[in-house]
C-alpha cells in the first residue's frame, strides 16, 4: 500500500495536486484543509496517502497529516453511505478537530451542513463513529505535517483553537465558518498563538 508520496509540487488546486516523482506526475485528490497548507508550486512536498482501488480506477488521496488520513480512512471504512468523495467534502468543510468534537457531542446539525451530507448521513456519522472517536486519543491540528519538507504545520494548541472557535460562534459566526477562520489564523501565526491573538487575526 502507498502510505505517502514525496516529490515536486507541480501544480495545485483546492481539491487536486500534481506531484512529480521519478519522471512521473501523480494526481492526488486532497481536501481544502490540506490545500490551505500547500506551499507554492516548485517546492518538494510530502503527503500522507490512501489509495482507493476500483475495478476501473486507482485513485490517490493525500493529506497534510497522518491524523487527517486516518480519519478519512475511518469514515470510508465504517460509515454506511460515505465514500471517498463524500469524505473529502466533509474534510474540506470542517477540520478533523471540529469533526471529532461534533461527533462526540452528537452535533448532527453541524455535520449536516457539509455540502451533500443530509441529516441521515450526519446521524450515521455520529452513531457509527462516536465510540471509535471517543475510544481513541483526541486528534488535533498539532499532528506533524510534511506538506513542506522539514516544516511542521502551523497550528495553535488544541484548547486555544477550540476556545477561539467558540468565541467566534458566540459573536455570531457559524461553526464551520469560525473553524475556517481560526485555521487560517493559526496557519499565519504559528503554534504558539494564544486564543486572543487567534481571534484578533480571524476578525481582521
Amino acid at each position: 500500500m502507498i502510505t505517502s508520496i514525496q516529490g515536486l509540487l507541480a501544480s495545485a488546486t483546492p481539491l487536486h495536486v500534481i506531484i512529480e516523482l521519478n519522471g512521473f506526475g501523480y494526481e492526488v485528490n486532497i481536501p481544502v484543509t490540506t490545500a490551505e497548507k500547500l506551499p507554492a508550486p516548485g517546492v518538494i512536498v510530502k503527503l500522507h496517502t490512501q489509495v482507493i482501488y476500483r475495478e476501473d480506477a486507482q485513485t490517490l488521496y493525500g493529506f497534510a497529516t497522518t491524523t487527517d488520513r486516518d480519519f478519512f480512512r475511518l469514515m470510508i471504512e465504517h460509515v454506511t453511505g460515505i465514500g471517498p468523495k463524500s469524505a473529502l467534502v466533509i474534510m474540506s468543510r470542517l477540520s478533523v478537530d471540529l469533526l471529532e468534537s461534533a461527533i462526540r457531542s452528537g452535533d448532527v446539525g453541524m455535520l449536516a451542513k457539509c455540502p451533500g451530507i443530509g441529516k441521515k448521513t450526519a446521524e450515521r456519522l455520529v452513531v457509527e463513529l462516536k465510540s471509535k472517536v471517543s475510544a481513541g486519543p483526541a486528534t488535533t491540528g498539532n499532528s506533524p505535517s510534511d506538506i513542506k519538507t522539514g516544516s511542521p504545520a502551523p497550528s495553535s494548541g488544541v484548547s486555544a483553537h477550540r476556545d477561539a472557535i467558540a468565541a467566534l460562534v458566540a459573536l455570531g459566526y457559524k461553526a464551520p465558518d469560525a473553524d475556517t477562520a481560526i485555521r487560517q489564523a493559526a496557519l499565519a501565526l504559528g503554534s504558539s498563538a494564544s486564543t486572543e491573538v487567534l481571534i484578533k487575526k480571524a476578525l481582521n
